[in-house]
């Protein structure tokens, strides 16, 4: 079995094949090759920066048009990752408005400004550090991860799925109920970093591993 981390010129790839190696005795590449993206058993989009870019980038290096057909025909496991997540969307506010992939029906957007926590004190944006993630449904993914657990965050938007069934977590920031993990068919995205967030986020990684949607 082959693990292979997409590597179109954005996102966290090492930190994320790292954290993978450590959970697995598979084979684990960062590629841009298509032919052993198709050649592997499991797929990770990862991401990080602005979304036009990573967007952007997945076009110029000629890899979009694979992970749409891994999305709609291979029915291959694949983990988005951060705003590898918010690409699977249909839009995005950023940039003054971004097409996405599409898999997902749904937008993602900026936090509102001044929003307050509980005790009234200001929160900034971006969202950054520890929140505690809320499973809404079962999934394989959560396997041995407690309702509640808290994973690493950085993010500015966030996901605004349209359909509740493939909403599986939700983090509460101020006023917003991010939708941070969500699924449908072989596809899993979460907009935490697992390969940051300690035993949980390794054990989500191990789950993904050993997933067989």
């Amino acid at each position: 079995m082959t693990i292979a981390v997409i590597d179109y010129g954005m996102g966290n790839l090492h930190s994320v094949a790292k954290a993978l190696e450590h959970v697995t005795h598979e084979n684990v590449i960062i590629t841009r090759d298509p032919r052993r993206i198709l050649g592997a058993t499991r797929l990770v989009l990862p991401g990080q920066g602005a979304i036009r870019d990573c967007v952007g980038e997945l076009e110029r290096t000629e890899l979009r048009g694979l992970v749409d057909d891994v999305l709609t025909r291979q029915a291959k496991p694949l983990l988005g990752i951060c705003v590898g997540q918010q690409m699977l969307m249909e839009r995005s506010e950023e940039n003054g408005g971004v097409d996405c992939l599409g898999f997902f029906q749904g937008s993602v957007d900026r936090f509102p400004a001044n929003m307050r926590d509980a005790q009234e004190q200001r929160l900034k944006v971006p969202h950054m550090g520890w929140n505690l993630v809320n499973q809404h449904h079962d999934h394989p993914l959560w396997a041995g991860i407690d309702n509640h657990e808290h994973f690493y965050f950085v993010h500015s938007y966030y996901v605004n799925a349209a359909d509740d069934a493939q909403v599986f977590g939700t983090t509460q920031y101020g006023s917003v109920s991010a939708h941070v993990a969500i699924g449908r068919d072989a596809t899993f995205a979460v907009q935490f970093h697992p390969e940051k967030s300690s035993r949980a986020g390794l054990r989500l990684l191990e789950n993904f591993v050993t997933w067989t949607p």
